[in-house]
């Protein structure tokens, strides 16, 4: 009979996302990640591999989770400028939540890894690029409508509004003051 495995490999995968968003990857040690998934050593390289394939999945995870967030809303109905709006109230509501001052799981990976990690370089360039599409795709269908400048280039707002969302993450996670927050997506909205 086969044997089953003693913990939820989904449960295991978001309770090492925890782990790796709050410490890093570098940061994270095998006993904290077998602390966090309530399971020994040996069970945790079977499952996974090794370190860096569970922080793959977890990457994943997050990607999957957060990233769809921000585009349900930018895909949802209503005004352009209004949907973009709400994506950088999400962005600014996380970023002032977020207590613990751990930013962004993708753009930490970004900077700790600074490309010489090809398969986490890809991860983030996938967020990225979901999220860049997302808000072109937002911006030009607001231009159709009249609400944004149509002179504008779609795809330069685009890359201000994902460099915004993340310089917000960042920032808040040095400073994570309310009003230096919230003016600077203030500002970006403007530009719209």
């Amino acid at each position: 009979m086969a044997r089953t495995k003693g913990f939820d490999p989904d449960a295991a995968v978001d309770a090492a996302m925890d782990v790796f968003w709050s410490n890093g990857y570098a940061g994270t040690t095998p006993q904290q990640l077998v602390d966090a998934l309530g399971i020994g050593r040996g069970s945790l390289y079977n499952a996974f591999t090794s370190k860096h394939a569970l922080y793959e999945r977890a990457l994943r995870r997050y990607h999957e989770r957060e990233t769809a967030r921000l585009i349900e809303i930018l895909d949802g109905h209503g005004p352009a400028r209004e949907r973009i709006k709400a994506a950088v109230d999400l962005v600014l509501a996380a970023s002032l939540d977020d207590e613990e001052r751990r930013g962004c799981m993708v753009t930490n990976a970004a900077i700790e890894f600074g490309g010489k990690d090809e398969i986490v370089g890809h991860l983030v360039r996938r967020a990225l690029d979901r999220q860049h599409a997302a808000l072109k795709s937002t911006i030009e269908e607001g231009q159709r409508a009249g609400e944004i400048d149509r002179e504008a280039d779609a795809g330069a707002l685009a890359a201000f509004f994902l460099t915004t969302f993340n310089g917000i993450r960042v920032l808040a996670k040095a400073d994570p003051d309310p009003a230096r927050l919230s003016s600077l997506a203030e500002t970006a909205l403007r530009l719209l």
